[in-house]
């Protein structure tokens, strides 16, 4: 049975590779839902994104945007299962010490809590800060924003690296990852905190403005 799968996953890796554009984008949207859902395809998405920039360079202006596509169908498919479900259903498949973890941090860093998880590689755990979102029912737009965003991030900086380095990315990846994804989760931290910061600044002049010329 694992030599079957194993046989199955080589087959799509080598489609998606070789095949045209075309057919290359959906076929990469449907396997990024599959194992973002409720089946586990390890480290598949990242192995297309960087093999398919590396043998085409000019896809990954946009071919990365079709893994986090994907990924983000599967994350809302996984979603929605265990919002329907709540925490009974978490309890089924998570111990419930790592599921009071997750809460807790939800609690305290919010968006982050899905937003880091998300930039980073395998075999970095993730399905359940996925399922958590949805049992806690985290606002559906946001946790989808934040989940485009992040593996967009992440899926374009495998892309770019892929073009110098090919293969190698991904075993450099799996050793420093979570340094080099800290870093970008980092400074995209520190322009959204400048971007609001800013943002509520000119609300803020602009609503003095509009008092002081009605008065």
């Amino acid at each position: 049975m694992f030599e079957w799968f194993k046989s199955v996953v080589l087959w799509i890796q080598q489609f998606v590779i070789g095949v045209p554009m075309y057919v290359a984008a959906p076929s990469m949207i449907v396997v990024g839902a599959l194992d973002s859902s409720l089946l586990s395809l390890p480290e598949i998405n990242d192995y297309l994104v960087v093999m398919r920039c590396f043998n085409q360079p000019s896809a990954v202006f946009y071919f990365p945007l079709f893994a986090a596509f994907g990924s983000v169908i599967g994350c809302n498919i996984l979603y929605s299962i265990t919002r329907k479900g709540g925490e009974k259903l978490l309890l089924k498949r998570f111990r419930k010490e790592h599921i009071d973890k997750v809460k807790n941090a939800y609690e305290r860093f919010g968006f982050l809590t899905i937003a880091l998880p998300s930039m980073l590689p395998p075999p970095t755990p993730f399905k359940i800060f996925v399922a958590t979102a949805g049992a806690l029912q985290y606002p559906r737009w946001k946790f989808m924003l934040t989940v485009m965003i992040a593996r967009s991030v992440r899926y374009y900086i495998e892309g770019i690296l892929a073009i110098f380095f090919g293969a190698l990315v991904l075993e450099f990846l799996k050793q420093n990852g979570p340094v080099i994804f800290g870093i970008v989760a980092t400074i995209v931290l520190i322009g959204l905190i400048s971007y609001f910061a800013l943002r509520r600044f000119y609300f803020a002049k602009q609503a003095t403005q509009e008092a002081v010329s009605g008065d």
